[in-house]
């Protein structure tokens, strides 16, 4: 359990906070970049600040704080320029960089114009998203992760905004027991109800977790597998601070997963699952696939309000959303199953520390070399996907997808 202190401390995220402060060390994923194609602006809301995406008449994208500096009017509807954008109330520009580059109806005076600033923070491009960095400079590289760079992927992007904070969803990837419950006897459950027995679960016999350069590795080893299993041996990653990877594939085919938990502010989350397929060597894919990152909502409640626990990913969110906007973990109860979450929470707390002292957190990435491709580590031969690619496909996130008929033919 912790103090309301601490809880405090690790669920707060908005300018000035020490999480938020934490947070901002690291790139944060919030738009696909295909969301521009059509239109000059959009909203963003992140980290607890209202922001506006936008893109000159080059081409070029910014992300600035949504409210003019000169009279609080919204850039969201502003106009595009060569330069950057104007204010649609009085025409005042400024450039991606925040800076103001020109007052019309004003005198030119440059010491005025110069002290006229607004928020804005670097845009980056991986993989179809944009990634934003909110911190102090120097800034680090944006880490070019496996399943962002793989070339001749298909990639595709679920996303939902959920109204919890984002330590919830996390505390849930360094939770091995829950699959076992969640989405294994739930399930099971579920399907009784419809008159249809079913048998997935598996009895978590031991877990473990192993720190490494970029987070710390999950392991289970499930009843009646052999401790050379790839989910005991190798397991998969929580990238820290926000994302899950979870690996699978063989030498044949290959496909990357991840879970990305982006703070909006203290009480919602931008819930992104990023996946990238490698096709088996000969399949003739078509160039629709390949040539953009396939976009989808992915809904949590059905039309009655009810919360949708026909999949594993509409079961996390359920549990997540009925803890709360903010958990209140002064009154949970942790057993010797939640030492996942124990570990986490030292982690959050030791890199707090090191940000306060000045110093860089785990994780960032500052060598060019190391950053030409980062391979996590990953289990290829995954238990909770070994009842095949369709039916895994039709359980998670991915049923939502308008490509997931394809990935079907492709795969299995």
């Amino acid at each position: 359990m912790l103090t309301a202190e601490q809880n405090e401390t690790l669920t707060r995220i908005g300018p000035g906070s020490s999480m938020g402060k934490l947070l901002r060390r690291y790139w944060q994923p919030f738009a696909a970049a295909s969301e521009l194609d059509d239109k000059w602006t959009k909203r963003v809301r992140l980290l607890g600040e209202d922001l506006v995406l936008f893109r000159d008449r080059q081409g070029r994208r910014g992300l600035i704080a949504e409210q003019c500096p000169h009279r609080r009017a919204s850039f969201a509807h502003g106009i595009p320029t060569e330069q950057g954008i104007r204010c649609p109330y009085h025409g005042w520009e400024f450039s991606a960089e925040g800076k103001c580059l020109n007052q019309p109806n004003e005198p030119d005076n440059c010491a005025f114009r110069d002290k006229v600033t607004t928020d804005a923070y670097p845009v980056e491009e991986l993989g179809g998203v944009l990634f934003a960095y909110m911190g102090p400079e120097p800034r680090p590289l944006l880490p070019r992760f496996d399943g962002f760079i793989a070339p001749g992927a298909i990639r595709m992007m679920g996303r939902a905004l959920l109204p919890v904070n984002w330590l919830q969803i996390m505390e849930n990837s360094v939770d091995p027991i829950h699959t076992e419950w969640l989405h294994g006897h739930h399930y099971e459950f579920q399907k009784e109800q419809e008159g249809v027995k079913v048998a997935i679960s598996a009895k978590h016999e031991k877990i473990a977790f192993n720190e490494f350069e970029f987070g710390v590795t999950k392991h289970r080893l499930l009843a009646g597998h052999s401790e050379d299993s790839d989910d005991w041996r190798i397991g998969h990653p929580i990238v820290f601070p926000n994302m899950l990877a979870v690996g699978n594939g063989d030498e044949a085919s290959r496909y990357y997963s991840f879970q990305i938990r982006v703070p909006v502010d203290d009480e919602h989350t931008l819930h992104l699952w990023y996946n990238a397929y490698l096709p088996p060597k000969g399949i003739d894919v078509p160039a629709r696939l390949t040539d953009r990152l396939h976009t989808y909502d992915v809904p949590f409640r059905d039309a009655d309000g009810e919360f949708i626990v026909d999949n594993v990913d509409g079961q996390d969110m359920m549990a997540w959303i009925t803890q709360g906007a903010i958990a209140d973990r002064t009154r949970e109860n942790l057993g010797a199953s939640d030492q996942g979450l124990a570990i986490y929470r030292r982690m959050l707390r030791r890199e707090l520390k090191k940000v306060e002292a000045g110093e860089d957190p785990m994780g960032l990435v500052r060598d060019p070399v190391r950053n030409q491709c980062i391979d996590l580590p990953n289990e290829r031969k995954k238990h909770h996907n070994s009842d095949g690619f369709a039916s895994f496909m039709l359980r998670t996130h991915a049923k939502y997808s308008p490509i997931a008929q394809d990935l079907v033919r492709i795969f299995e």
